[in-house]
């Protein structure tokens, strides 16, 4: 006879894990089918020749009062063990000038005045961080946006405010807009500070990038930002607890392949073990993996909000163990390079330590660093050739060189990964990083909504509203949930 469960979720990721969190947190008989032997997808840290390696987020940010992490943990009663870094980051321009990304918006505004004059920088940050802090007192109050039912409008209005309806013209227009405004767009290397540091939160430049979602990436240093020992999989490992304290189970090396609705519940075919049943189904993982295991019905209504590869990003990704010689003042730093890296026309490369106190993943007198680039879909074939990978590596050791990072002696031991590895990784098609790219087309209410099929498949994560980075996937689940509620029990 079978066992129909609540839910099966669809992918351990943070949007997964915050989604099965909240419903086990409510009773419910939730269970997570993983194609990976790891879970957490983007955020989790792998084990290589007795060495802990990120797997793909390094730093996590969400936990300040009102933020959707803080509110999962909240909910939940989860011991998260995390430690906040006093300088978030650190920026390299290519004249060797470093800026101190600090958490304290005024310390911050002075070090952008000092390195990119004082024109106009204090009014442009002070605004970007308004605009930040209206996004997320309105995210948690707004948990059934976008809306797609009568009753989405009705729940959103009971909390709407004008603080949150003014904000709405700031989706409409860009970043690059806001710099214009500001004045900013002939201030030397502000431009190319900004547009890099919008790719790691937002996966594109000031162009693409709407000053709503704008604003809240540049702005992200100035949050908590915290760094977990062990890696990133210690984020992750409290959520699994959690659940199946509940009574729910993770099942790693357990790919979902077919969803079938079966007029009351639904099956869900593994691709190589049981069949899971369930009343409610959330999956977790991209939209491109998503529609296919639904069928053409749904991949039909669908496709239209599917990115293709072209528009998406890959990632080159290179870990090294070198013996520590030095106290950095940061654990991230991002690089802008004099010429892009080979291979991959990456402008900037994004460096993360291992804490000097940490001794989960390499000896005292050793430190492990992530290092990540972006590659454009279209160059992903050029990069994947064993010379290539070598000359890639190469040029990120000199970079590292340059900028005082490590010596070329004193590296113990390196990978590189190139997003064939990263696809098979996290199973995401094309294995594309970071969520699907903001651009200027598309408006936050056109971003996929958390329902499915209309009847009880549900989809979070971040190629759904509101996109990448821990808060996006967290916030993603929360609304998942929230509709789910919505629809079937209230």
């Amino acid at each position: 006879m079978k066992h129909i469960d609540d839910v099966v979720v669809i992918g351990a990721g943070m949007a997964g894990l915050t989604a099965a969190a909240l419903l086990a947190s409510q009773g419910m008989k939730v269970q997570i089918l993983e194609q990976n032997w790891l879970p957490g997808g983007c955020v989790s840290a792998y084990p290589r020749h007795g060495y802990v390696f990120e797997a793909g987020a390094t730093t996590i940010v969400g936990m300040d009062p009102g933020m959707p992490l803080h509110h999962v943990i909240h909910e939940t009663g989860m011991d998260v063990p995390m430690e906040r870094l006093t300088l978030p980051m650190q920026v390299h321009l290519k004249d060797g000038r470093v800026l101190n990304r600090h958490e304290n918006l005024n310390q911050w505004i002075q070090e952008a005045e000092s390195v990119f004059g004082p024109s106009n920088q204090r009014a442009f940050w002070e605004h970007c961080y308004a605009k930040s802090k209206a996004v997320w007192d309105t995210s948690l109050n707004q948990k059934l946006f976008p809306p797609s039912r009568f009753r989405d409008v009705v729940g959103m209005l009971k909390h709407v405010s004008l603080k949150q309806i003014g904000q709405l013209p700031a989706a409409f227009r860009s970043t690059e807009r806001l710099i214009r405004n500001f004045g900013l767009e002939n201030v030397p290397d502000f431009r190319a500070f900004v547009d890099e540091q919008l790719l790691i939160t937002a996966q594109n430049d000031a162009s693409e990038v709407n000053e709503l979602f704008g604003t809240t990436a540049l702005c992200y240093t100035n949050y908590g930002n915290y760094y977990v020992h062990g890696g990133m999989i210690r984020l992750v490992q409290p959520f699994i607890h959690y659940l199946e304290s509940k009574g729910g189970k993770v099942h790693l090396r357990t790919g979902a392949a077919q969803v079938n609705w079966k007029g009351d519940h639904y099956e869900i075919a593994t691709k190589k073990g049981p069949w899971f049943y369930a009343k409610w189904v959330i999956s977790a993982i991209p939209l491109n993996n998503t529609l296919p295991m639904f069928g053409p019905r749904i991949t039909a209504k669908w496709e239209k909000s599917v990115l293709p590869p072209a528009k998406l990003r890959g990632a080159f990704s290179y870990g090294i163990v070198f013996r520590r010689t030095q106290d950095f003042p940061t654990l991230h730093h991002q690089i802008h390079l004099d010429t892009p890296l080979p291979h991959t026309g990456a402008r900037s490369i994004f460096v993360s330590l291992s804490h000097p106190d940490d001794p989960h993943r390499c000896a005292p007198d050793e430190c492990v660093a992530s290092i990540s680039s972006h590659i454009l879909q279209a160059d992903r074939p050029s990069v994947t050739t064993d010379q290539a990978k070598t000359e890639v590596e190469q040029a990120i050791v000199s970079v590292l060189e340059k900028h005082g990072i490590l010596n070329r002696e004193d590296i113990i031991f390196s990978h590189a990964s190139t997003p064939r590895a990263w696809e098979k990784w996290t199973g995401r098609a094309y294995g594309f990083v970071g969520g699907y790219p903001q651009y200027m087309h598309i408006k936050p209410w056109q971003m996929k909504d958390a329902r499915l099929d209309g009847r009880g498949a549900y989809i979070c994560g971040d190629s759904t509203y509101p996109g990448q980075g821990i808060p996006g996937a967290c916030l993603s689940g929360i609304i998942a949930v929230e509709k789910l509620r919505l629809d079937h029990l209230s």
